[in-house]
């Protein structure tokens, strides 16, 4: 091998060994459907609802009777932020009937809206969700009338006309997102029409999720299966065990605190919530693996620098995925055996950069003190 000036050595091998890159993990995706409002005034002011949705930990949340206090933007964004989090985003619809629908979401929501109920009061809320991989997701939030199977049966129809509508839409630039259909279908059995025309486009099945005793319907006297997580477009065929603690749901979890146990496992929620006067319905849990997004077979390598004045530094920037982490190593060969952990980052968007240095690291820098020294260092950075 013909000897290199040492700062084309580090060049040339660092924007190689960039390219080595091991698969990362999948991401578990919890999915709630909830109508678990409480009290007279159908809304989560009395909090059961509240120490619910805290306790199974969801990250897309379909829910029914979406008021809080005053129902205004400051009110909405406090229950949001007190009940999930600060980072959730949200889609709430106009006040429809008095107990409107809607959507939040652990990521952010990229387009939203309110399909127009063509035989009931009752709209439906929709979001697409910025996923973490290559798939978006279109999540329908719902609340199917109590007045007759019929009419139900006409609002699956709409929501059937609107899913294929929207992943036709914008030249089908959507049509690879999954799909989930959630909420309060007042369904008194899984053969209602109404499932069937749904069917159309997310998979009903026949393995449902069930609370601690085996009960697989939701609601008060639980008796009927009126609140479902319903998945179709790829994202039923992920779905996996929901654990909680060390408790396992295989098909999921209806979240009756009346029998969960132990119930420290949904704390804060308490064994009394869903019991609570007009909590007339249970929340169901499904949990789903989402593939991991895979990087490039070669990780592109946008930008490098050497300095080989003391003190000496090596950066690269280069093609990351978001919320991926790396290991930066460092080697005098190529020996496999050889190699060193410098230090490890999580990259923050869809661009990288990394500076090997000889002094204390900051931000973005890892630090090797041999940079200076050794007659020859190699660097390479993995996906882990």
């Amino acid at each position: 091998m013909t000897a290199l000036s040492r700062p084309a050595t580090l060049f040339a091998l660092l924007w190689y060994l960039i390219a080595t890159a091991t698969p990362a993990a999948a991401q578990r995706l919890r999915i709630v459907a909830a109508n678990t409002s409480s009290g007279n005034g159908q809304d989560y002011d009395p909090g059961h609802g509240i120490r619910i949705f805290k306790g199974v930990l969801a990250d897309v949340i379909l829910i029914q009777e979406f008021n809080y206090l005053n129902n205004t933007s400051a009110d909405i964004r406090e229950f949001v932020d007190e009940t999930f989090g600060r980072g959730f985003s949200y889609f709430r619809e106009s006040n429809t009937g008095g107990i409107p629908n809607g959507v939040i979401s652990r990521y952010p929501i990229l387009e939203s809206g309110q399909w127009v109920s063509t035989v009931a009061e009752r709209d439906y809320a929709w979001a697409r969700i910025d996923l973490p991989g290559n798939r978006e997701l279109l999540a329908v939030s719902v609340h199917l009338p109590t007045a007759s199977a019929s009419v139900r049966n006409g609002e699956a129809q709409d929501l059937v006309g609107y899913v294929n509508t929207y992943y036709a839409a914008d030249g089908g630039s959507r049509a690879a997102d999954y799909l989930v259909i959630g909420g309060d279908f007042n369904t008194g059995n899984r053969s209602e029409s109404c499932l069937g025309t749904l069917g159309q486009v997310v998979t009903i099945g026949t393995a449902h999720p069930a609370d601690r005793n085996g009960n697989v319907n939701t609601n008060a006297s639980r008796a009927k299966p009126y609140d479902a997580v319903y998945a179709g477009k790829g994202l039923h065929a992920l779905q996996t065990t929901t654990v909680i603690g060390r408790s396992i749901f295989p098909n999921g979890l209806v979240a009756d605190t009346q029998v969960y146990s132990p119930i420290s496992e949904i704390a804060p929620a308490l064994t009394t919530d869903s019991a609570a006067l007009n909590m007339q319905h249970m929340a169901v849990v499904k949990d789903f693996y989402l593939p991991p997004p895979p990087d490039p077979p070669l990780l592109e390598i946008l930008s490098s620098h050497i300095k080989t004045s003391s003190p000496r530094l090596v950066q690269i920037t280069f093609r990351s995925t978001t919320g991926a982490t790396y290991e930066v190593q460092a080697s005098p060969s190529t020996d496999p055996a050889a190699w060193n952990n410098l230090g490890s980052f999580t990259a923050d968007g869809t661009s990288s950069t990394i500076a090997v240095v000889t002094t204390a690291p900051g931000a973005g820098q890892v630090a090797d003190p041999l940079l200076d020294s050794a007659p020859r260092r190699f660097y390479r950075v993995i996906r882990r």
